[in-house]
């Protein structure tokens, strides 16, 4: 037998292997034993209560002779000289003692099997009580003894001994326990080899597993356990592990879309700060030749601390540390900032840009300044993906029902909307519904998943509806008091 599955980082003792064998074993030698031993004793209490029911259908028959024909002689004489010399096995021998204790009738050849003087004794010491003795040649009895009326009314009282050979009951309970020894030594050298094959079986699934698991690297993530014919628990933990390694996979990918986008992003401005600075140190400039360089190389810069502040957001965003400072908003007044701040370039683009009027104003514990970076992110959006003659509405109400202590805030615009494969992925940090790097088809794609990074400080949630060429909407909804 071998336990090498995990030696290179176990002892045997240790594996899941060993623990299971053990375990199968001890169950199926516990389980034996219980089953051999119950039989075992109700076998013993059969023979027993066998031998009890005759020796009181003894007592019973001399009994009833003594008290009802005290006369009949010949019927005693059948029943205690004759009767057990007609029998071939389990041999019984009765004797009938008077007052005196004088023997007055005994079966042939007990004073040959019992040694009369011990048997009374022990009768005198334990009376109305069997007991088991041993007789002259080693066999087993049981003795019985009662007292008996003679006469009916009675005008003695006679004793009546009786003893059983049980000799071949002791026997049969001995080849017995010698047949459960020999079972219990059997199993206790089966069962081991049994349950090291079943435990192997159970575990191969884990062990594929685990083999799978260490190929599987940042370049090699295609790797995929197939759980047919695993048992339920396993198929269904080899499911949740496959859809890890999916949601692994689907990451770094992004991830490396990302990088190649960021590094794009970045390069970019850098490239047209240093292009412009050395351009204008290749000769003498004007003052405003050189003011207009300044002003390039602020708008690149201006760019890159965009791009970096939005990192630096969502890795803040993900402390547990992150602090809101909340304060009292009329989010109807909110609205209208965000509004006045990009009317201007949604009439550049020919988009209106509008807040609906609340039937009451709508006052919340929020971040402002957070909650305006949300609002502001989706009428970015909105904008740069509305055509002209579109429009924009920012709306807010309080929620009803379930949700009457929330506050809802919406973004809705009509324009080119959003592929329905691209919507659970459009919260997703780094993804673009436009692959393409350029910045005005997409950005970084950390805008979105800013919002809902603020949403999730708020305690809120962002959803969001969308068809394709007739616009959408981007539903916040968060907490009216901080306290929840």
């Amino acid at each position: 037998m071998s336990w090498n599955a995990t030696s290179d980082t176990a002892p045997w003792w240790r594996t899941l292997a060993f623990r299971l064998t053990a375990g199968y074993a001890l169950a199926g030698l516990c389980l034996v034993f219980l089953a051999t031993a119950s039989l075992y004793l109700v076998l013993r209490m059969e023979l027993e209560k066998s031998t009890d029911l005759f020796l009181a259908d003894k007592l019973h028959v001399v009994r009833t002779l003594l008290r009802e024909r005290p006369q009949d002689w010949d019927g005693l004489r059948e029943e205690i000289e004759l009767e057990s010399a007609a029998r071939r096995y389990q041999q019984f021998y009765i004797r009938l003692l008077d007052e005196r204790n004088t023997p007055i009738l005994t079966t042939p050849g007990m004073a040959e099997q019992l040694d009369l003087s011990l048997l009374a004794r022990q009768i005198q010491s334990r009376p109305d009580h069997p007991f088991s003795m041993k007789g002259r040649h080693g066999q087993s009895f049981w003795v019985t003894s009662a007292s008996a009326g003679v006469g009916s009314p009675s005008t003695r009282t006679d004793t009546i001994e009786i003893a059983i050979d049980v000799s071949q009951q002791e026997a049969l309970l001995a080849r017995y326990r010698r047949w459960f020894l020999a079972t219990f030594l059997g199993c206790f050298a089966i069962f081991p080899l049994i349950g090291y094959r079943v435990a192997r079986h159970g575990i191969r699934p884990v062990e594929e597993i685990a083999t799978t698991a260490q190929h599987i690297s940042s370049t090699n993530l295609h790797e995929r356990i197939l759980p047919e014919g695993y048992p339920f628990e396993l198929a269904s933990l080899a499911h949740t592990f496959n859809k890890m390694l999916d949601r692994l996979e689907e990451s770094f990918e992004r991830i490396s879309r990302f990088s190649a986008d960021i590094a794009h992003d970045l390069r970019t401005p850098v490239n047209n700060i240093r292009g412009e600075a050395e351009v204008a140190l290749v000769r003498a400039r004007t003052a405003d030749e050189y003011r207009e360089v300044l002003g390039s190389c602020l708008e690149e810069a201006v760019r890159l601390s965009d791009l970096i502040s939005d990192l630096l957001f969502l890795a803040r965003a993900e402390s547990p540390l992150t602090l809101l400072r909340r304060e009292r908003v009329n989010v109807a007044e909110l609205l209208d900032g965000v509004r006045d701040y990009y009317q201007a370039t949604a009439e550049d683009g020919g988009v209106s840009l509008t807040t609906a009027e609340g039937a009451e104003p709508v006052i919340a514990e929020l971040d402002r300044a957070l909650v305006q970076r949300a609002v502001g992110n989706l009428v970015s959006n909105a904008v740069a993906h509305t055509a002209s003659g579109g429009s924009i509405v920012l709306a807010t109400t309080l929620g009803t029902g379930a949700e009457a202590s929330t506050v809802r805030i919406e973004v809705s615009d009509t324009g080119e909307g959003i592929p329905p494969e691209a919507l659970p992925k459009v919260f997703d940090r780094f993804y673009r519904v436009d692959t393409s790097r350029s910045q005005a088809s997409g950005g970084t794609g950390l805008g979105l998943a800013i919002v809902q990074s603020i949403m999730l400080l708020h305690g809120g949630s962002v959803g969001i509806d969308s068809q394709v060429g007739q616009g959408t909407r981007v539903t916040l909804r968060m907490p009216v008091s901080g306290s929840r």
